[in-house]
């Protein structure tokens, strides 16, 4: 059975996450403006995940926008494995991508850091460099988050250090 992240690689859904074009940090007064922006493609993005049959994630933020929380899932063998993410938005945003967080992972795998920290250091950092300012939240969800658990979760779960 397909995992439900590994959809997420359909040329449709990839290209159903608008750029962004408002080059702003949490620090700049365009912040605002930016931060609509990163909302209208998460909407976008998760709709057409929505209409695809792919749900593979929820998330919210604080009031600024600066803290972002949510829960992923990977589906195998008709069994549903939900994890909670966070990450914060760097001073430095959109230069330096944020950090994804899975702490109740921490110590399983070694593609993810100290403080639970996923490794996208090799594919997805570059990516990002190459693609900033126009890439967003749901870049990171996209190009970050759903690549890593469609690789590390099915591995986990092999080698039995993650269970239901």
């Amino acid at each position: 059975m397909a995992t439900s992240t590994s959809k997420v690689w359909d040329k449709q859904l990839v290209g159903s996450a608008p750029v962004m074009t408002i080059n702003a940090s949490p620090r700049d007064e365009k912040w605002p403006a930016r931060l609509k922006e990163e909302y209208t493609s998460l909407i976008q993005y998760i709709s057409k995940n929505k209409e695809n049959g792919n749900d593979w994630f929820k998330i919210e933020s604080d009031k600024e926008g600066k803290k972002w929380i949510g829960k992923c899932w990977h589906t195998q063998n008709y069994t549903k494995y939900e994890f909670s993410f966070e990450f914060s938005i760097p001073s430095a945003y959109p230069n330096s991508a944020p950090e994804i967080l899975i702490p109740e992972l921490e110590g399983k795998t070694a593609k993810m850091y100290k403080g639970g920290k996923i490794c996208l250091t090799d594919h997805f950092y570059p990516l990002w460099a190459r693609n900033t300012p126009k890439y967003g939240i749901s870049h990171l969800l996209i190009f970050g988050l759903s690549p890593w658990i469609a690789v590390e979760i099915p591995d986990l779960l092999e080698k039995g250090l993650i269970s239901k």
